[in-house]
């Protein structure tokens, strides 16, 4: 059986849509898969970068991209009345719902993910509405409380693990040591799962090799 790390942050469309589409891409596969919240912003301030969602462009092709591949595989999405938003509630929500030392399973993650990315359809809909947030607590009816610090640092290690691991961004699957970056990432991962050529060869090693080039 393979085992997959799920590294993700609520705040990403992307790690919604390849959580909906893992079991359809996987099926007939045997795999089990540890569900890791972490914090996307951290990973950011990591290699200095801004997310998608904070460079205007980038943003409107973000919302247009996911939307057509929400579409093309016919799963439910709403953009999020505010976007970005802090995601942090809704990390150590589920953080809060796994035993310490533990990971959320997949109902508390797909309750979280379609917190965000459903049931939108209100235009004032927001992510962190006090209301929204009550009910999705009562719901799930954590271990702990969301606000405490062995929480807070509990996913603050694990943002710090998945950094030291090479994950750069979310949606993230590590297999073997091997990162798997994006809902397109998807397929490649199968191929790897089911022993693709390609991955017999050194390719990986030698096509991800650091190179020369100008830097900024």
């Amino acid at each position: 059986m393979t085992h997959i790390d799920f590294y993700f942050d609520p705040i990403s469309p992307y790690a919604y849509l390849a959580f909906e589409r893992l079991p359809d891409v996987l099926e007939g596969l045997s795999y089990s898969v540890s569900y890791r919240p972490v914090l996307f912003a951290g990973m950011l301030a990591q290699h200095g970068q801004k997310g998608p969602a904070e460079i205007e462009p980038k943003r409107a092709w973000t919302f247009r991209q996911v939307h057509w591949l929400a579409h093309q595989h016919g799963i439910e999405l709403q953009t999020p009345a505010e976007h970005p938003f802090n995601p942090l509630a809704l990390l150590r929500l589920m953080v809060a719902c796994a035993a310490p030392g533990d990971t959320p399973n997949r109902h508390v993650c797909e309750q979280v993910l379609r917190h965000v990315w459903r049931g939108n359809a209100n235009p004032d809909a927001n992510a962190n509405d006090p209301k929204r947030l009550a009910e999705l607590t009562t719901r799930l009816a954590p271990y702990r409380n969301a606000t405490d610090v062995d929480v807070k640092q509990a996913l603050k290690d694990a943002t710090d693990r998945a950094i030291a691991l090479g994950v750069f961004g979310v949606p993230s699957l590590v297999v073997n040591g091997k990162v798997f970056w994006g809902v397109d990432a998807l397929p490649m991962l199968r191929d790897f799962i089911t022993d693709g050529v390609w991955f017999a060869t050194a390719a990986w090693s030698e096509h991800g090799a650091p190179r020369l080039g100008i830097k900024r």
